[in-house]
């Protein structure tokens, strides 16, 4: 059996808010999955997001560009994990 590669995708972003609603906007987005906030100012919020896919992310990033009091959802950096899983399932 051929081994498939799997891809894991950590991107970072700069989501830029109403600088008056920084804290409620990072509140929610606290509830995004596998998403964490790595630093926050007024008006700016650097999050990094991981994923299975480039797909995912994306979609990820539109959701919150389209949130309350979201100015822009820009990605800054991407990086591709690729491990190549055996027969039996494992890395």
């Amino acid at each position: 059996m051929t081994d498939l590669p799997h891809e894991h995708h950590i991107s970072s972003a700069v989501v830029s808010v109403m600088p008056q609603f920084s804290e409620a906007v990072a509140g929610w987005l606290e509830t995004f999955p596998d998403t964490e906030i790595h630093h926050i100012v007024p008006g700016k919020i650097v999050i990094v997001m991981e994923g299975p896919s480039a797909g995912v992310i994306g979609e990820r990033l539109t959701q919150i560009a389209l949130g309350d009091h979201v100015l822009s959802a820009n990605m800054v950096y991407e990086i591709i994990d690729t491990e190549a899983e055996d027969e039996e399932g494992e890395e």
